[in-house]
Order: structure tokens, then sequence, then C-alpha cells
């Protein structure tokens, strides 16, 4: 069992060393949405291509469920998400959000990898409310310049899919019984970790 985990989360982080920030994310090539079929794809597809969002997702949902936090842990992230969009679309500047961002899943993957749990749940609460900010900001990029159709529907796809995959990730983590202690979400911390620094490098070499 924990061959296979390793092989999976060795796997993700390999992938990642391909990724490039660029792919930052961008389901319609780089078009903005147009209609709510192109939004709602776009919102979809957008946490899932960009593999240092998608790690994020799945720490905070790893985390939440081996710390014994609840489920409104990783649900804070994606409404943080939805703020950060709503910034880039006031056009206001959030300042190397994409360091913040690839700095932030070093920081899950820390958290998961250490096998600790934190004396504080109200400061993890804070952590990913802000870190869910910078994400999607990053995130409204996509769709700067949509009509409100494309707009709401890009929306929606954004926080269905992030909330689908934390929650997915808690209750498959909870039912396995895991602690914070156990291999298995200390392996996956360290593979995130080696996600973060290679997107961490890539911010600050490129």
């Amino acid at each position: 069992m924990n061959t296979r985990f390793l092989r999976t989360f060795s796997a993700f982080a390999f992938a990642s060393l391909f990724a490039t920030s660029a792919q930052a994310h961008h389901a319609m090539d780089g078009q903005t949405p147009t209609t709510l079929y192109e939004g709602l794809v776009s919102g979809l597809a957008h946490p899932v291509i960009g593999l240092d969002h998608l790690a994020f997702i799945v720490a905070a949902g790893l985390f939440a469920a081996v710390a014994g936090m609840s489920l409104f842990a990783p649900l804070l992230f994606v409404a943080g998400s939805l703020v950060g969009v709503g910034l880039h679309l006031m056009l206001l500047d959030l300042p190397a959000a994409e360091i913040v961002i690839a700095a932030s899943v070093l920081a899950g993957g820390w958290l998961l990898a250490r096998g600790r749990a934190v004396e504080s749940h109200m400061l993890v609460f804070a952590l990913f409310l802000v870190v869910g900010v910078f994400h999607g900001y990053a995130f409204g990029e996509a769709i700067v310049g949509s009509e409100q159709t494309p707009l709401i529907a890009y929306l929606a796809g954004l926080a269905a899919i992030q909330s689908a995959i934390a929650l997915g990730v808690y209750f498959l983590v909870r039912s396995r019984g895991w602690a914070v202690e156990a291999m298995q979400p200390r392996l996956a911390g360290a593979a995130i970790v080696g996600v973060g620094v290679t997107f961490l490098a890539g911010q600050l070499v490129g």
C-alpha cells in the first residue's frame, strides 16, 4: 500500500517539473470565455491544469482530514479563491501573487510532511483563506473582460471543482482513518513540497 501511494505522488511531483506558470493556466488557449459553456469549462479546468493550484487543494483537503479539522477548512480556501477572482476583476493588484502561490504549495506540503497537527486551527483557517485569495487572483486572469453569463459560469465551475477535489480528498482520507503521523499523508506532503519547490524556483529564477 505504501509503495503504491509513494509511486502515485512521486509521479505527481515529477509531472510538475514539466509544468510552467504560463500554463497558469488557461483552459481556452488564452482566449477569454464568451459563452456560458466556455465559462463553465474554463472554471472547471483552471484549478486542474495548474499543478501548483491542484497541489494546494489536495494538501488542504489532506491536512484538514488528518489533523481532525472540519471540512470548513478547505472550503475556506475555495471561498478565498472567489474573493481573489473578484479582486482581479476590480483591477486591484496583489503583488508577487505567483510567488505567494508557489510558497503556499511548499507550506501546505510541509504541514503534511512534518507529521504533526497544529495547535491553533484558527491559524490554519486564516492561512487557507488568505492563500485562497492569491490563488483566486491568479485564476481571475482567465476571465477578465468576460460578459456576465460566462463570468458567473466560470465562478460556478471554479467553486464546484475545487470543492469536489478538496472534499473528495477529505472524505477519502477520513474513511482510511489516517492520522497526521501516518506515513501516507507524510509521503504525500513530501511530494507536494517538491511541487512547491519546483514552482517557487521557477518564479525566482525566471
